[in-house]
């Protein structure tokens, strides 16, 4: 747990960081600078360029993961296997392209009249797709030199920076629309650069691969553990982009923004589970290498704390300040206002279980996390089918949310049933006793004629109404320890 606690408050120090320039990028610049329509076109270039990282990666960001320890020799350079994932990945990106590229008229058809403005934009996917599949090998491979904090600062802060001077470039009228979708697309570039200068000047660039480390057995494992990656990230990719992609089938590229921008607000409560994954996916890893039970439960359990107590805030303080939301994002947006409710309560199911998903993938069974992220994907493209056409872009948030919560009963049950480890304590119930109180009254007080003082006193209020109790019933051991340290900072 010492590398995750270490770890884990700059981690998350920088996300919000991230978190913060993703706010004024979304939810203010986009907003006032771009048309909903043209919103939605960037949320369907990367929803669809995801999906075709994901084929091209070849499931290496798995085998990186569960295999990567098996390698680790600093003396021998590690094998070269970050050389040997690139050049696997490079492999699979070239065939994943050509496969997109054969299907053109497939993916456009149907879209000329609500989402003609995706057509000229369509081979944009292309060099989206291979940043995003280099970003993810090279985030995997440090991750996996205890070093998850970097990949975050490169693309929640770096990335969001270059796509914040390309949307004022682009109001103040510098640039077309058409250079700043381009430019959009290059700050994708931006994170792999920086990972490829950050290995040269920490000498940990090796891309020489040396096959001949790789034995007949260890080759089983890999391509094994590549396959089951491959299906598993599909589906988890899937999961992450078939709402945005059939919202714009059904509903067209406005709708799609405005989901988008609604969608973002629902998303703020796994930021903290995206950083704790990260550190702690290196750690539980190791872990399962010497079958050290007692630290996988004891992460198992404090992550759920911890995440649900962060999550729950998070939930609680958008869900007091929803009116607010609309104030400031614009009124056009006000069909999305449960579509942040129903993401939100999606994101609390997966958050309750922590690192659950890790603890899964990084065992013997990550096999299993194939097959429930199969009957997931399932369920999801189901569920959409049925609410889109019935509920409109609320339908797509409420399909999240039945998914997301059947996912999570799957996922617990498999843990206790092979591992006989189960997350849940006492304080948990506390936890959400106290978050619906400090909604409850925070809805007591009355609106104030100034938006944004509005929100500050109502965050305030909710934050203290949460954080004070949560603190004085120790209910988080690790939480206490750090709001104690902040004490001690600003006392001395």
């Amino acid at each position: 747990m010492g590398v995750i606690q270490k770890q884990s408050i700059s981690g998350v120090i920088w996300s919000y960081v991230g978190v913060g320039l993703g706010f004024l990028t979304t939810a203010v610049l986009f907003t006032r600078f771009l048309s909903t329509e043209e919103i939605g076109l960037l949320r369907v270039l990367v929803s669809y360029s995801s999906v075709l990282a994901m084929f091209a990666s070849l499931g290496m960001n798995s085998v990186t993961t569960k295999i990567f320890p098996q390698f680790r020799d600093e003396k021998a350079k590690h094998q070269g296997f970050l050389g040997m994932s690139l050049i696997i990945v490079l492999a699979g990106f070239l065939f994943s392209s050509l496969i997109y590229i054969l299907f053109k008229n497939y993916f456009i058809s149907g879209i000329e009249e609500d989402s003609a403005l995706f057509i000229p934009y369509f081979y944009a996917v292309v060099p989206l797709a291979f940043f995003s599949v280099l970003y993810g090998i090279m985030d995997s491979y440090y991750r996996m030199l205890f070093n998850a904090v970097k990949g975050i600062v490169f693309k929640e802060v770096h990335q969001r920076i270059v796509v914040i001077i390309a949307l004022v470039m682009y109001y103040f009228s510098m640039i077309s629309f058409s250079t700043f979708v381009w430019l959009y697309v290059l700050a994708f570039a931006l994170p792999v650069l920086l990972f490829v200068i950050t290995l040269i000047r920490e000498k940990k660039f090796h891309i020489v691969p040396k096959f001949n480390f790789i034995d007949l057995g260890l080759r089983k494992s890999m391509i094994s553990v590549a396959l089951f990656g491959i299906l598993a990230s599909f589906s988890a990719r899937l999961v992450q982009t078939i709402d945005v992609i059939m919202v714009n089938e059904y509903l067209g590229l406005s709708l799609t923004g405005v989901y988008t921008i609604s969608f973002f607000f629902g998303t703020l409560i796994l930021i903290p589970v995206r950083t704790m994954a990260k550190i702690g996916s290196t750690v539980i890893s190791e872990a399962w290498k010497s079958n050290d039970v007692k630290t996988i439960s004891e992460v198992y359990t404090k992550s759920s704390l911890t995440l649900s107590i962060i999550g729950l805030l998070f939930f609680v303080g958008i869900w007091g300040n929803i009116d607010n939301v609309f104030q400031l994002i614009g009124n056009q947006y006000s069909e999305g206002k449960y579509v942040i409710f129903f993401i939100g309560l999606a994101n609390m199911a997966e958050v309750v279980l922590g690192l659950s998903g890790q603890i899964i993938v990084n065992s013997k069974y990550y096999r299993w996390q194939t097959y429930i992220m199969a009957v997931f994907t399932l369920i999801i493209i189901v569920t959409n089918i049925i609410f889109i056409p019935m509920y409109g872009i609320m339908g797509a948030a409420l399909a999240s949310f039945i998914s997301k919560l059947i996912f999570t009963v799957m996922k617990y049950m498999f843990i206790y049933r092979q591992f006989k480890m189960q997350p849940f304590k006492m304080g948990h119930l506390w936890i959400f006793l106290i978050g619906g109180l400090a909604w409850y009254f925070s809805t007591l007080i009355p609106a104030l004629p100034n938006f944004y003082i509005d929100i500050i006193v109502r965050s305030a209020a909710i934050t203290a109404l949460f954080v004070i109790p949560v603190y004085y019933f120790k209910i988080s051991d690790d939480l206490n320890k750090r709001i104690d340290m902040i004490i001690k900072i600003v006392r001395s």
